[in-house]
C-alpha cells in the first residue's frame, strides 16, 4: 500500500467544492459510477444504454466490453464520470471460467498446463472480436485452479486488459493435446471494482430510483451509484491546494508549488490522479517527476494534465497580491 508524503499542509475552504460522498443527489448521479452485475444476453453497449435511459441522462459508458453471454462486473460511468472510462479500460481484469476438456485428463496434468501460461503470452483475437486480428502480447498474472468434475474445469484468472479467456481455454486444450473450449465465463473484477464492491443489478437501479422519486429516500440510490473517485483504485494520487485547482481546470500544467501531498510510488510517465484536499478528482495526468523529485523540488512541472474532470469554476481563481 502506498504511503502518503506530505509536502506542505493546508486547510481546504468548505465554501467551495464538496466531499465526493456528500454531493447533492443530482450532482452525485452525474458524477457517478455503477458497479453493475451484467446478465447473460445483452451486449455491454445495450446495458450502458439502458442505464442512461433509466436515469434520463445524455451520456453513459461502460468500463470494458463483455461478450453477450458473459456475466459479471461491468462498471458503468454516468455523464461527467465518462471522462475516466479510459482509466477503467486499461486496468487488470479477473475472471472465473468453466472450461470443458475434450478428452479425459487428470487434475495434475491440467494444473501443470495452466502454470505454463502464467506470464506473457501471445494471442490472436477471435474472428468476431472488434479489434484488428493480429497476434498481441498479453500478460497472465495468476491462474488459480478451483475445481474439476470429469472433463469440466473451473479456474480463476487474473490478467491484463484485452486478454481473451475463450482463446486461453482453446490454448489450454492445445497444450493438453486434448482440445478444450469455454463453457461459461464471469468477470469478477474490472475498472477498480470487484464483486464485493456494491455490485448491483438493473432492477436494483430501478428500485433505488423509485424510492428516491416517490419517497424522497436517497440511501439506496447512493449505495447503487458510487462517486467516480471510487474507480481510481490503485492509481497513484497527488493532492493539490485549493488555490491551484482553478488554474489546473483551465489547462495549466501542475507545477511543484501547487502540491500539498502525494503518494510515494509515482514514477515519471505514470498515469496519476490529481485530487483536491476534499478528495475530489480534479483530473487525470502524466507524471513528469518521481515522488522523490516532487518532494525535493521547489519548482518545475510535476504533472501534465491529460483530462480535466472537475468543472471549472468549482473553486475561485487565485489572484496573486
Amino acid at each position: 500500500m502506498a504511503e502518503i508524503l506530505v509536502k506542505e499542509t493546508d486547510e481546504t475552504n468548505p465554501a467551495y467544492g464538496c466531499d465526493p460522498q456528500k454531493r447533492p443527489i443530482d450532482e452525485h448521479i452525474r458524477n457517478g459510477i455503477i458497479n453493475l452485475d451484467k446478465l447473460s444476453g445483452p451486449t455491454s453497449h445495450q446495458v450502458s444504454d439502458w442505464v442512461k435511459k433509466i436515469f434520463c441522462l445524455k451520456k453513459a459508458g461502460h468500463g470494458g466490453t463483455l461478450d453477450p453471454a458473459v456475466t459479471g462486473v461491468l462498471p458503468v460511468a454516468l455523464e461527467n464520470a465518462t471522462k475516466i472510462i479510459k482509466l477503467m479500460l486499461i486496468g487488470g481484469k479477473e475472471y472465473v471460467a468453466l472450461m470443458h476438456v475434450h478428452e479425459d485428463v487428470d487434475e495434475k496434468t491440467v494444473r501443470l498446463a495452466m502454470e505454463k501460461f502464467i506470464g506473457k503470452i501471445k494471442q490472436l483475437p477471435p474472428k468476431r472480436s472488434s479489434v484488428k486480428r493480429v497476434v498481441r502480447e498479453r500478460e497472465i498474472y495468476e491462474i488459480e485452479f478451483l475445481d474439476m468434475q470429469k472433463r469440466d474445469v473451473l479456474f480463476r484468472v487474473r490478467c491484463q486488459h484485452g486478454t481473451y479467456i475463450r482463446r486461453l481455454c482453446e490454448d489450454f486444450g492445445k497444450e493438453l493435446g486434448t482440445g478444450a473450449h469455454m463453457i461459461e465465463l464471469r468477470r469478477t473484477k474490472a475498472g477498480g471494482f470487484s464483486e464485493n464492491d456494491r455490485l448491483v443489478t438493473l432492477q436494483d437501479l430501478c428500485d433505488a430510483l423509485a424510492f428516491w422519486k416517490e419517497e424522497g429516500n436517497e440511501k439506496f440510490l447512493r449505495y447503487c451509484v458510487q462517486p467516480l473517485e471510487n474507480a481510481l483504485g490503485k492509481t497513484p494520487k497527488v493532492w493539490i491546494f485549493d488555490t491551484t485547482i482553478e488554474s489546473v481546470c483551465n489547462g495549466t500544467k501542475l507545477a511543484v508549488p501547487g502540491i500539498s501531498k502525494l503518494e510515494d510510488n509515482i514514477k515519471p510517465e505514470d498515469t496519476v490522479a490529481v485530487m483536491s484536499l476534499k478528495g475530489e478528482l480534479v483530473g487525470i495526468g502524466t507524471a513528469k517527476m518521481s515522488s522523490a523529485e516532487m518532494m525535493s523540488a521547489k519548482n518545475g512541472i510535476a504533472v501534465k494534465l491529460d483530462r480535466i474532470v472537475l468543472r471549472a469554476g468549482t473553486y475561485p481563481a487565485y489572484k496573486k497580491e
